[in-house]
């Protein structure tokens, strides 16, 4: 039975395992030249399928190995375009920040301009446009902020329109320029070109902004149109109530000063029958003469009826009294509402 030695062991496995380590980190470095020659390929020739059929065929033939020159040929060239990538990115990731933070200025400048416009609604009209005395809202200043503020989002629509006419403008000439330097067979880089195609972009997108824009702020203006008109109905029917309560205030004022005339007239009436009754009873007294039952109890009857007819004639000119005075807070409320 042969002698098994353990460190003559252990030595041959420390060797496997390096020799392992070497073939893995070949393997690992042919991956690797195999995936660059790959890319060299496919970005020089038409497919990579196409290269397939060929060593299908020729399966049987030992390729050629490359040279050193070829490999430090593709691997410069390999090198350049991934230069050209990161050269790329770089400048479209400026691009990029260049955008975010416009917009971001941009989002910036119209939270402000919110605040601004909140602030004077609630300075001009929440505020400023109440009534002290009734504690309502003067429609006449709702409808001039209201108008002023259309007129502002006119001049603000006007603009954007004239800044799209411009984008469009430097777009169309870019492109002349860039059609007139193809007729003339000037050649450009291609991070010349790419860099005009993410231009092109960014005027694109920022004119369907400018036009989404104009959209909203013609949707606002529509809003605001149609909230104006029907404040403009409410002050129409504030004024025809307005005109038709002074009408009846008139004809209220009439029915007042008639019955005052009636009243009057029955207080005079009144006074003359008393200082008749008055002058009868002294008649009466001077001469010791007893009245006549008859002629006392008609007096009386004609007495009750005056007073009765007195008290009615009071209580219409009350009524009348009470209902001109409604009808003035009526038409004092209106004429309030509509300053």
């Amino acid at each position: 039975m042969p002698f098994f030695d353990a460190t003559d062991y252990e030595e041959q496995m420390e060797e496997m395992e390096t020799a392992m380590e070497e073939i893995q980190r070949d393997v690992d470095a042919l991956q690797l030249e195999n995936q660059l020659f790959h890319r060299f390929l496919k970005r020089n020739t038409v497919g990579v399928d196409s290269l397939d059929e060929p060593k299908k065929k020729r399966r049987g033939k030992v390729p050629s190995a490359l040279s050193i020159d070829q490999k430090l040929e593709i691997v410069q060239s390999e090198l350049d375009e991934v230069t050209k990538d990161r050269n790329e990115s770089k400048v479209t990731s400026e691009k990029l920040i260049d955008t975010l933070r416009a917009v971001l200025e941009e989002t910036d400048l119209r939270i402000s301009e919110l605040k601004k416009d909140a602030y004077e609604f609630k300075r001009d009209i929440v505020v400023g446009a109440e009534n002290m005395r009734t504690g309502r809202t003067m429609a006449e200043k709702v409808v001039r902020y209201m108008e002023d503020k259309l007129r502002q989002r006119d001049a603000m629509i006007e603009k954007l329109r004239l800044k799209n006419a411009t984008l469009k403008t430097q777009k169309q000439k870019v492109e002349a320029q860039l059609r007139q330097k193809e007729e003339m067979g000037d050649v450009l880089h291609y991070i010349d070109f790419h860099q005009l195609q993410i231009e092109n972009k960014q005027y694109v997108q920022k004119i369907d902004e400018r036009n989404e824009e104009l959209l909203k702020l013609k949707s606002t203006t529509g809003t605001t149109v149609q909230a104006l008109n029907t404040l403009k109905n409410n002050l129409t029917g504030l004024l025809q109530e307005s005109t038709w309560l002074a009408k009846e205030i008139n004809s209220r004022q009439g029915q007042l000063k008639k019955l005052s005339t009636d009243a009057a007239a029955v207080q005079a009436e009144l006074q003359h029958e008393k200082r008749l009754q008055k002058r009868l009873g002294q008649e009466d007294s001077t001469d010791n003469a007893m009245p006549q039952i008859m002629d006392y109890v008609q007096q009386k009857k004609e007495m009750y009826e005056l007073e009765e007819e007195v008290k009615n004639w009071e209580r219409k000119v009350e009524i009348a009294e009470m209902a001109a005075k409604k009808a003035k807070r009526k038409i004092k409320m209106a004429k309030e509402g509509t300053r």
